[in-house]
């Protein structure tokens, strides 16, 4: 059962949902800096620490292909990111979507790099001239689709935090009106029964 004294569902779901920072800390892998996850302020939702967390998980989704939890959780100790939001926007990135978001950096990183026809044409001719072309073929489509993951990681990681903070602020905003109109209902009931008494 969620705490009711919880400021917003994401909060509750996430809390019943990720591993406690003893269960990361017991992870081999961050052994080394396990002390340190234990502090408090990595685990709390707060208007700084959850729009950290997002962009940061969202930036090491797509900067690199394995490991992204482990960056990501390692990451957030230094700016202070939330550790639970961090690990779980990694997941952006996993099997299922991979092809997806393959298909999306390449054409990402074609956009932006937009090559003139005739020269590719004459890229092509010279590769062609030695016989790699198939080398050169796959060094083009794998640069072009790098490049798409790197703008993919910083652009991701820039709308992560200002989609994530506005969210956060609408929820918190939400929840205190809701506190407030059954505050002015409590004390709307008092002033009536000391009225009626």
């Amino acid at each position: 059962m969620a705490d009711p004294r919880s400021k917003t569902f994401l909060s509750d779901w996430l809390r019943e949902n990720m591993p406690t920072r003893e269960e990361m800390a017991r992870n081999r892998w961050l052994a080394p800096i396990a002390h340190r996850f234990l502090s408090p302020e990595l685990w709390r939702f707060t208007r700084r620490s959850v729009p950290r967390g997002v962009a940061l998980g969202l930036f090491t989704a797509f900067i690199i292909p394995v490991g992204q939890i482990f960056l990501a959780a390692f990451l957030a100790l230094p700016v202070r990111a939330n550790v639970p939001l961090a690990a779980l926007t990694t997941f952006i990135t996993n099997p299922f979507t991979v092809p997806f978001w393959l298909y999306a950096a390449n054409q990402v990183g074609a956009f932006v790099l937009r090559m003139d026809p005739a020269s590719m044409e004459v890229l092509r001719h010279l590769a062609t001239l030695n016989d790699w072309s198939v080398a050169f073929e796959a060094a083009s489509v794998a640069g072009v689709t790098i490049l798409g993951f790197i703008i993919l990681a910083f652009g991701s990681a820039a709308i992560g935090y200002f989609v994530s903070g506005f969210i956060w602020r609408v929820m918190v905003g939400r929840k205190r009106q809701r506190q407030l109109r059954r505050l002015e209902a409590a004390l709307d009931r008092r002033l009536r029964d000391q009225g009626d008494a």
